[in-house]
């Protein structure tokens, strides 16, 4: 009956209704992208995304739109100026992107730094004054206190992620294999690899939220590779990476809820302990399968040379 009683309390309150249901979503969405960036390899792409938002989510702030529209133009922006500096310079990816993402970054912080001159200033231009920004949220989520508005604007932007990825399931899923294969069947690669950046900030915009900037690169990276571990299959690994992603949101709310911490902060440590018991566990690719391996592929050789060593003796 406790255990019962310690299910059921939160959902006597509305705003943990909002925040599980958020969460859950947050956590699909977040978990059917990783598992396509794992396999292209972008794990560290979406983390410059995820912070490149910032300066965009600040100017959409001032100039009161949605925050969606400013962190998806900056999220391109950042990714637009990668490919181009890419092309022009001999640099490696890794310095390209590290350079870029905490330019963006910086440059959104300073926008914060600068906000009680700004908004003075835009009021005094538009007209309107600004809503209070809560910053704290933008970089580490406020799930509990989500908004209605901002609950209608994740879910639509959810459902048109989600959707797109069904549709273009096959063809992305075979782009972030072998690009090279899908170019020589007549598939437009420079095409998927624009949506699946779209797409990319697009996830980024439905965890703000949730999350925040700082934190969402774990939702990004964590579910596709706790099911990569697990199994060789894609269909498979979409349902795992959706089911411990959502788990790990879930109880990152309730634990927040019942721990007075961080959503944000729950979420991810909780899937960090999934990823270290995966890690430690899973049947073919974890570290007690692989010890198994090493020495099950000794043991032959050992006995095998005690064979040969004792027929040498026993010959005259």
């Amino acid at each position: 009956m406790q255990l019962w009683e310690w299910l059921v309390t939160p959902f006597q309150y509305e705003f943990m209704q909002k925040a599980l249901g958020v969460a859950a979503l947050v956590g699909v969405v977040c978990a059917v992208l990783s598992c396509f960036i794992t396999l292209k390899g972008w794990s560290l792409l979406g983390d410059a995304v995820a912070h490149a938002v910032l300066p965009g989510v600040v100017v959409s702030y001032l100039v009161s739109l949605p925050l969606a529209i400013g962190a998806l133009i900056t999220g391109l922006g950042a990714v637009m100026m990668i490919n181009w500096v890419k092309r022009n310079t001999r640099l490696k990816d890794d310095a390209i992107i590290g350079i870029v993402f905490t330019a963006f970054f910086g440059v959104g912080l300073i926008l914060i730094s600068k906000l009680p001159v700004l908004v003075p200033l835009v009021a005094e231009w538009t007209g309107r004054v600004p809503a209070q920004l809560d910053v704290r949220a933008v970089l580490f989520g406020n799930v509990l206190g989500i908004a209605d508005e901002d609950i209608i604007q994740s879910v639509i932007v959810g459902m048109l992620t989600l959707g797109t990825v069904l549709a273009l399931r096959r063809d992305l899923l075979l782009f972030c294999f072998d690009p090279n294969h899908a170019r020589a069947i007549g598939i437009n690669a420079g095409l998927l690899n624009g949506v699946l950046l779209a797409l990319l900030a697009l996830t980024i915009v439905v965890s703000l939220q949730t999350i925040g900037v700082v934190l969402v690169v774990a939702m990004l990276v964590t579910p596709g590779a706790i099911a990569y571990l697990l199994t060789d299959r894609f269909d498979r690994m979409l349902l795992l990476a959706t089911a411990t992603s959502t788990l790990s949101c879930v109880l990152g709310v309730y634990a927040s809820y019942y721990l007075n911490a961080s959503t944000g902060g729950c979420i991810v440590f909780i899937q960090a302990l999934i990823f270290g018991l995966v890690l430690v566990g899973a049947p073919r690719r974890g570290l007690l399968a692989q010890s198994q391996r090493r020495r099950a592929a000794a043991t032959p050789t050992v006995v095998t040379r005690e064979a040969s060593a004792g027929s040498q003796r026993g010959n005259p």
